[in-house]
């Protein structure tokens, strides 16, 4: 099914003349955010880090290089911060450290990145930037073991990782921050990620965006199990929206939101729509791994009803159209990405 026209409520022309923070603006999803919010008029200036084996790639600001102010540093460097964010109206706050795994083997690098960091950025907003709006991407992962299915936003917080545990205190950082010093914070917990721009060099940070790399390549596509637990896999241009809505709103403040599709997939079916999308690669069962009940969540999708009822976004990108456009991208770039 053909993605439906965006609604005509679609806040870009909110961001028009505006001054614009993205972190990790060289990743998957901020690059995308630079891709909408430039030809919306906004004053867009990059910050990250390009950290070996992480999503930055100065590619997916194609087309924007004499429109984009970009800052190769840390989000844990104050002093490039303090640099960068005076006149600021709204930070998309999505610099991180992004593997749940890496976060187990490194908890000290997670912790430096998706907590000091985090309260690097929030301090600058506070010191230099204190009208601006800040909107942090965070994660499912936050929830842990599923109980109860479609997950809102009240569904307990017992997080199965380093990373999810993070991610947590990072949005309640964001919260004392608009609750002791009146900042304005919205956190968007997203599901699983794809699209355009995303790295492909390995599986940690995207399955769906790995798989269509081990697909192109003529290669296996492993299921555990059954694979038949049901993920959200979100469409990029669907995150973009969400976080465009909530950068505009004065609704949004002080609040957390679930983003996520209205589909029903199994891992198995989205496998099964990379090959069919691809036309190359083969799919094979294998064995839960040891001890997987650690990190296997179960059956994950998002009750976006809160979002939908505040600020009018839902997912208009179906998983086949999804998997169809970014498996197009790839075919064209996909040698600025293996």
């Amino acid at each position: 099914m053909d993605n439906p026209v965006r609604p005509p409520e679609a806040p870009h022309r909110f961001y028009h003349g505006k001054k614009v923070l993205i972190t990790g603006g060289l990743g998957f999803i901020g690059s995308n955010l630079a891709q909408a919010l430039v030809p919306a008029g906004a004053s867009v200036t990059v910050f990250d880090a390009l950290l070996p084996a992480y999503g930055g790639n100065p590619f997916n600001l194609a087309g924007l290089e004499e429109r984009v102010r970009v800052v190769h540093a840390d989000i844990r460097d104050e002093r490039a911060l303090a640099a960068e964010m005076p006149g600021t109206s709204v930070v998309f706050n999505l610099a991180a450290q992004v593997s749940y795994l890496d976060s187990l083997t490194d908890p000290f690098l997670d912790v430096d990145i998706n907590c000091v960091g985090q309260l690097r950025v929030l301090e600058a907003v506070r010191r230099y930037a204190p009208e601006a709006k800040v909107c942090f991407s965070s994660s499912r992962f936050v929830y842990g073991k599923i109980l109860t299915t479609p997950v809102d936003e009240s569904h307990p917080t017992h997080a199965l990782s380093i990373y999810g545990i993070h991610k947590l205190a990072a949005e309640e950082y964001h919260r004392i921050y608009g609750d002791r010093y009146g900042l304005r914070t919205s956190v968007l917990r997203l599901p699983n990620p794809y699209g355009p721009r995303q790295q492909m060099k390995h599986a940690k940070y995207s399955i769906v965006g790995w798989f269509i790399r081990q697909a192109i390549d003529n290669r296996t596509l492993t299921v555990f199990g059954t694979g038949d637990q049901e993920r959200d896999y979100l469409y990029v241009d669907d995150i973009v929206d969400a976080f465009l809505r909530v950068g505009a709103s004065v609704r949004a403040d002080s609040e957390v939101y679930n983003v996520g599709t209205a589909e029903r997939v199994r891992f198995v079916d989205m496998v099964d729509e990379v090959i069919r999308a691809v036309g190359s690669g083969k799919k094979e069962y294998v064995p839960w791994p040891r001890d997987y009940e650690k990190n296997e969540t179960g059956s994950y999708r998002a009750d976006t009803r809160k979002i939908s009822a505040a600020l009018g976004w839902r997912s208009h990108t179906r998983l086949a159209e999804g998997i169809r456009r970014t498996v197009e991208y790839y075919r064209t770039h996909g040698r600025r990405y293996w």
